[in-house]
């Protein structure tokens, strides 16, 4: 996937191409992320479209909900969508982070082979 520690750092073009990549991947999975709240939250809980916007929003930035859940089924799906989002928030964080976290600690192991 990167470059390996014997190979050169990547040049800037490349990397800048790879960073958009995985921008493009991060945005797509909180999209997707953002759109199973929205339906969980428009056909579970019977809110509008713009609500459930706004409580998946809301809940998948770690802020909490804006509407109280009107069935049982709506507080299982709000609790299970809660813990999802803890995860996806993580991971999407990580993907985005990940080559340039690499591509430091690969000039670092470069640097050190040099001297």
């Amino acid at each position: 996937m990167f470059e390996q520690r014997s190979k050169p750092v990547l040049p800037l073009r490349l990397f800048i191409w790879r960073m958009l990549r995985y921008t493009l991947f991060s945005i797509l999975l909180i999209t997707i992320s953002l759109g199973i709240g929205v339906l969980g939250y428009h056909y579970i809980n019977d809110l509008g479209w713009l609500d459930a916007l706004l409580n998946a929003s809301m809940i998948l930035t770690g802020m909490g909900p804006v509407d109280a859940m009107k069935n049982d089924a709506a507080k299982w799906f709000a609790s299970f969508y809660s813990i999802f989002s803890g995860v996806v928030f993580l991971s999407t964080v990580a993907v985005f982070l990940s080559p340039m976290l690499h591509r430091l600690l690969h000039r670092l192991h470069v640097d050190d082979e040099d001297k």
